[in-house]
């Protein structure tokens, strides 16, 4: 009895010794613009404990034991900053930190948060891109954009400077969540491939998951680019004006004072014009007597509100346009616009955050071809959720939400047979997840659960996420992430098309075959698993290589119907589905190795070595193919050197190559002839359509994809708000001919763009 006694009171008294624990959290910010200072580190020096802080500039160490320490807040380029704290038992200490900017060289190398943070962070299949990280890239078009960027990460596949569509890991663009501030955008690139809807200057973060990602994305089978903008200047109106031979640009942010006293809030508006479509016909008037037929519109603005605490609320809103028009060829234009908000609070005497979006957004799509009738899409809905952070000792964490869709959408496609399509819908999603993160001294761990309901089909999916990192040791770390992943999203296209510009979408269809092969199909959603290993090595301070394989498995997919040639009624009751039916189901597989080199000497060289070995094969109800975006070899060098005395002057290089796409090929073409008066029709007084007869499907090649860009840059500065940037830039520097649209009936042809110079002035205020 006495020894069962004093085991209790040995628990008592070791549980009080462990509550004896407080917390610190707060923020980090930009002295002079009053901006998050994201990824900056903190430490706790007496007990060697950090954290790395957020998009928001929020950090949070929790399990603290009571006591003094000094703790130094740092990040490369500005002054660290040394404290005194005092943890309080079962308190939360809250601080504010403003970093200002280095005014000397350092000469000692620093190591970069970003490589901190991946020895905390599995990091699988995953690229965490900032405007910085852009600005590297050779300035096409005037400044650089994501665009441009996306298509050099690995296992990243492109279609060139015109369509710019990306397929990423055996996905198709359909199978890509693209979301801005949390709000799903339909369509983020222009027909101009050189070019996105975001304006780099805006850009916070953009977070690249090539698969593998957890559960708190979902809705999604292949991978997810997660965009987050700035919040605006708090100090000072501030700003951009660009002009190029391709387009303009203007910016401007600034604090928003209700009152004389001082502000925590901020504005930031940015606009996008293009005007190539007008002054080709003279800069680039040897590409065509028309000129280049592109133009586009896009506008963005936020507004932020931050409470005394950190709590922040913003309210943003966008409208985007694009349009071709190839005379005699196609017109293709889109429409974009939403608007909507996001928040984050922190609670008082607690050590959770809360972080919620609402959005609504409307993208509408239009296309003539002059072989073909219009096709017209839209899609416009809402998209709202809510998550919890719930910080536990160390890094340790859990993290919950829900979330919540909605979306109205309607298609009028006419197919290659001639049959329209038809569709109009409304669907309703509901989502909740689960993830937790446990940080060891060496191994890293963070399974997730998601569960996706999509109530307009009446079907659910769990989808279980895991996530492993082990440290081997301060250089290498061995990563390893799978899991299995829904939608409902369709997209239109019947994947003939050497280059498919008109983007649709439709969801809900439940006009599918009832099998595929011998198997019966028993859903009505497109569903993949994804498997991904790999390491992360450092050589050094300077180099670094990050090296994946992966596997992706389709389980099924849904498209429309290339093959349908008869209307699904009672009068073909005994024709098979593949032939009636407006889509079809198929399986996928996916699989190559990715390899990522860096260097980086954090001074004036920066270079990328990216190489992607990959196959991607569909199967449908009649044979095995290779889908159009079946690129076996990609490889992308870039290059950014910074010179002169000050550093004032930069050169970037990027090239490209890219082994050929696959396509159907032609094979002969017939004369549809218009049986419409019955045996009385006279064939040879008709003049009835010339329809083309295609080879086996994508069995054929397309040449070879390459390219080298390049510019040169320098800039004045008379000011830290005063700074203009001159920049001289060719994109295809040795006129390589790599097509972009091809007209199987007339045998027209359209290459991508020979070489291009351009010449942008980009002032700074």
């Amino acid at each position: 009895m006495v020894r069962k006694l004093f085991v209790l009171l040995f628990l008592i008294i070791h549980f009080k010794i462990l509550a004896q624990n407080g917390s610190l959290r707060g923020f980090i910010y930009e002295e002079s613009s009053g901006e998050p200072a994201m990824f900056s580190n903190i430490l706790i020096k007496k007990i060697d404990v950090g954290a790395v802080t957020d998009v928001n500039g929020f950090f949070n160490l929790s399990k603290i034991p009571v006591g003094q320490y000094k703790i130094i807040v740092s990040y490369i380029g500005f002054e660290p900053i040394e404290d005194s704290i005092k943890i309080e038992s079962d308190k939360i200490l809250d601080k504010k930190y403003f970093l200002k900017k280095s005014s000397i060289e350092l000469n000692t190398i620093q190591v970069s948060a970003a490589k901190q943070e991946s020895k905390s962070n599995i990091n699988t299949s995953v690229v965490k891109l900032t405007a910085r990280s852009i600005s590297k890239l050779p300035s096409i078009g005037g400044d650089p954009d994501i665009a441009q960027f996306l298509q050099i990460l690995p296992g990243v596949v492109f279609t060139g400077d015109q369509g710019g569509e990306l397929y990423i890991r055996g996905g198709a663009p359909i199978h890509n969540m693209v979301l801005l501030d949390g709000m799903i955008i339909y369509n983020a690139f222009h027909s101009i491939g050189l070019f996105s809807v975001f304006d780099t200057d805006i850009i916070k973060t953009a977070d690249v998951y090539t698969g593998g990602f957890n559960a708190e994305y979902g809705g999604r089978i292949s991978s997810v680019i997660d965009i987050k903008t700035r919040d605006g200047n708090k100090k000072n109106i501030s700003g951009k004006f660009s002009s190029s031979t391709f387009g303009s640009k203007f910016l401007i942010e600034g604090p928003l004072k209700f009152n004389k006293s001082k502000t925590r809030n901020s504005f930031i508006v940015s606009s996008k014009l293009s005007y190539i479509d007008k002054t080709s016909e003279y800069f680039y008037n040897y590409i065509g007597d028309n000129g280049l037929p592109y133009n586009f519109i896009d506008l963005y603005a936020k507004a932020s509100f931050m409470g005394s605490n950190g709590s922040k609320l913003n309210l943003f809103s966008f409208n985007f346009q694009d349009n071709v028009n190839y005379s005699q060829l196609i017109d293709y234009s889109w429409k974009s616009k939403g608007f909507g908000g996001n928040f984050v609070i922190i609670p008082v005497g607690s050590t959770m955050l809360i972080e919620g979006n609402l959005a609504y957004s409307n993208y509408v799509t239009n296309q003539l071809n002059n072989d073909v009738s219009p096709r017209t899409s839209s899609i416009s809905g809402f998209n709202t959720g809510l998550d919890f952070t719930y910080f536990l000792k160390g890094e340790n964490q859990i993290k919950y939400g829900v979330e919540v869709l909605g979306f109205g959408n309607s298609l009028s496609y006419l197919n290659p047979s001639n049959i329209k399509i038809s569709h109009q819908d409304n669907t309703t999603e509901f989502a909740g997840y689960i993830k937790y993160k446990k940080v060891g001294s060496r191994f890293l761990f963070e399974p997730s659960l998601r569960y996706h309901s999509y109530t307009s089909l009446g079907e659910s999916s769990f989808e279980p996420r895991l996530g492993l990192k082990f440290n081997l040791n301060e250089n290498l770390r061995i990563k390893s992430s799978a899991g299995l992943f829904s939608q409902n999203l369709i997209a239109i296209n019947t994947g003939r098309e050497v280059v498919n510009l008109f983007r649709a979408f439709i969801s809900s269809t439940t006009n599918l075959p009832s099998s595929l092969g011998n198997n019966d199909r028993n859903t009505f959603l497109q569903k993949s698993r994804h498997i991904i290993s790999g390491f992360e090595y450092d050589f050094n301070e300077f180099w670094s290589l990050n090296f994946e394989g992966y596997l992706k498995h389709f389980n099924q997919l849904i498209s429309l119907n290339r093959n349908k040639i008869y209307e699904d009624n009672s009068t073909n009751e005994n024709v098979i589905d593949e032939l009636k039916k407006d889509f079809i189901i198929e399986t996928g597989l996916a699989r190559g190795l990715d390899l990522l080199f860096t260097y980086n000497n954090q001074k004036d060289i920066n270079i990328w070595f990216v190489y992607s070995i990959g196959k991607v094969t569909r199967r449908d109800a009649f044979e095995e193919y290779y889908p159009h975006y079946d690129r076996r070899h990609n490889i992308n060098i870039v290059s950014s050197y910074l010179f002169g005395e000050k550093k004032t002057w930069s050169i970037d290089l990027r090239w490209n190559f890219g082994s050929g796409f696959p396509f159907t090929q032609t094979q002969g073409y017939y004369e549809n002839i218009d049986f419409s008066d019955g045996i009385s029709t006279d064939i040879t007084q008709s003049n009835d359509e010339i329809e083309v007869l295609y080879s086996n499907f994508n069995r054929g090649r397309m040449p070879s994809y390459h390219r080298l860009d390049f510019s040169i840059k320098k800039t004045f500065k008379f000011s830290n708000y005063n700074i203009i940037e001159s920049v001289f830039s060719i994109s295809n520097l040795y006129d390589r001919n790599n097509i972009f649209y091809y007209n199987q009936l007339t045998d027209s042809r359209i290459d991508q763009f020979p070489i291009l110079p351009t010449l942008s002035l980009n002032w700074q205020f």
